[in-house]
């Protein structure tokens, strides 16, 4: 009779779960190509990536951010890591077509470096993003500390599970594709959630990679990055008993600011808490914090979007 492990161990080798095919296809995203530019511009260094598939046929922002940050981190030394990054959402993407990032070297300094990248499809930017990088040094610490009393990832319901009924393309090919487990501590607009809180001043959701990523240091700040787009408006949402099935809702990131605290590895659970300090104009803002399971403070995320309910008086 066969070895059940070394059997489990050939099936995982030549079928991949849909978890490791869908972290396959992130470290594929971020495999970037260095390409030649005959032109004469200021941007010294440039790069072309693929796009994952969505079914509304438009590029998922946190995609884009992480590609931008593997090609700034290709004109760096190995060790001169992000810290933080800008950017602004300027046209929707396009899945159907490649995106080329093409970097400008704004500033090296003896522990900084900073780096302006411009994400371009069909010769327009559709994101512009600045971003900083430092060597790792010794130095004052403080940080807030995580919520207390929140149940555990083990304790939280699975995204997918709560959505096992939907089997639309929103939740086939795109919910279902995402690299990252998902367990929201309250969950938020899927059938059988219950009602919205509005009340609730913030929200928390476990995250990380559905299987092994590995190591490197660049791709874990960049996987990051991905996954920090995840419904990062949605207590913009909550605060206005609103859903994202509410009839006539429109959503579109509008920038992005991010700083890493800490290295970070996306193969370990994390807790994001997200809540909403402000909303005017058509306009929503959504603020997080990213920690640890043994509560460090790994890193900061604001995001502003357009938030509007077509008809809306």
């Amino acid at each position: 009779m066969p070895d059940p492990v070394l059997l489990e161990a050939h099936v995982s080798e030549t079928e991949p779960t849909l978890a490791e095919a869908n972290v396959a296809r992130l470290h594929e995203l971020l495999e970037l190509r260095k390409v030649a530019v005959d032109e004469s511009t200021r941007e010294s260094d440039h790069f072309i990536g693929p796009s994952q598939y969505k079914p509304d046929g438009r590029v998922f922002g946190g995609q884009v951010l992480a590609q931008c940050i593997v090609a700034a981190a290709a004109t760096l030394p190995a060790d001169r890591l992000i810290h933080s990054l800008h950017g602004y959402f300027l046209r929707a993407g396009d899945v159907a077509e490649p995106i080329e990032f093409g970097v400008e070297r704004l500033r090296d300094g003896r522990s900084f470096s900073a780096r302006r990248v411009h994400a371009y499809q069909k010769d327009v930017p559709i994101l512009s993003l600045i971003a900083s990088f430092q060597d790792e040094q010794p130095g004052f610490e403080h940080s807030e500390s995580m919520p207390a009393g929140i149940p555990g990832p083990e304790d939280s319901p699975d995204l997918r599970e709560l959505l096992a009924a939907d089997d639309s393309l929103r939740v086939t090919e795109w919910f279902n594709r995402r690299p990252f487990d998902i367990r929201p501590v309250e969950p938020f607009g899927v059938p059988g959630a219950g009602d919205v809180d509005s009340e609730l001043p913030e929200q928390h959701v476990w995250f990380r990679a559905s299987a092994h990523f590995g190591d490197d240091p660049v791709l874990n700040a960049a996987a990051l990055a991905y996954a920090s787009d995840f419904n990062l408006l949605e207590p913009v949402l909550r605060k206005h008993d609103l859903t994202w099935a509410t009839p006539g809702l429109r959503v579109a990131s509008l920038d992005h600011a991010m700083w890493w605290h800490r290295r970070v590895h996306v193969d370990d659970w994390m807790l994001y808490v997200q809540e909403s300090p402000a909303a005017r104009g058509g306009r929503g803002l959504g603020y997080g914090r990213i920690f640890s399971r043994d509560g460090e403070l790994l890193a900061t995320v604001a995001q502003e979007g357009m938030v509007r309910v077509k008809d809306m008086p």
